[in-house]
């Protein structure tokens, strides 16, 4: 049985990516797995391991190519967030932090509030609140 899961993405830019993800309030994760090419980061209550590849360390231990996430979506990795106050908070933070938020927070469905980002190098990432959004807050 699979005990840990790890997302290892390509990165154009080491250090801006680091500066993206410490913004966004990933946990910078100081032993093995931080070199000249590659960054570890902590990622919610679960501690999912992120990992940050220099394109080419990243295409040397995949066995191919890096594709380009601004032709077309590899992924979309999803971050619980425990309110839409949250959702909102984050979407900011991933703006200040170098990211693009393309799709803005909002409802997207009873009981669900979420928005969409990609990280400095196009990939996509969906933040959402599952619970109350604002629009069932409202009285009337």
């Amino acid at each position: 049985m699979a005990k840990d899961l790890w997302i290892n993405l390509p990165v154009k830019n080491l250090a801006r990516s680091i500066v993206f993800y410490e913004a966004m309030g990933f946990q910078r994760n100081m032993g093995p797995g931080n070199t000249e090419s590659s960054a570890c980061f902590l990622v919610g209550d679960k501690r999912v391991v992120l990992m940050l590849f220099v394109d080419a360390a990243f295409a040397g231990f995949a066995g191919a190519p890096v594709s380009d996430p601004a032709l077309g979506a590899e992924v979309l990795i999803s971050v619980g967030a425990d309110s839409p106050e949250e959702v909102d908070a984050l979407a900011a933070r991933a703006s200040q932090g170098g990211g693009d938020v393309f799709a803005k927070p909002g409802d997207s469905g009873p009981g669900m509030y979420g928005c969409g980002l990609r990280d400095p190098d196009g990939h996509r990432w969906n933040l959402l609140s599952m619970g109350q959004t604002p629009r069932d807050r409202r009285v009337g």
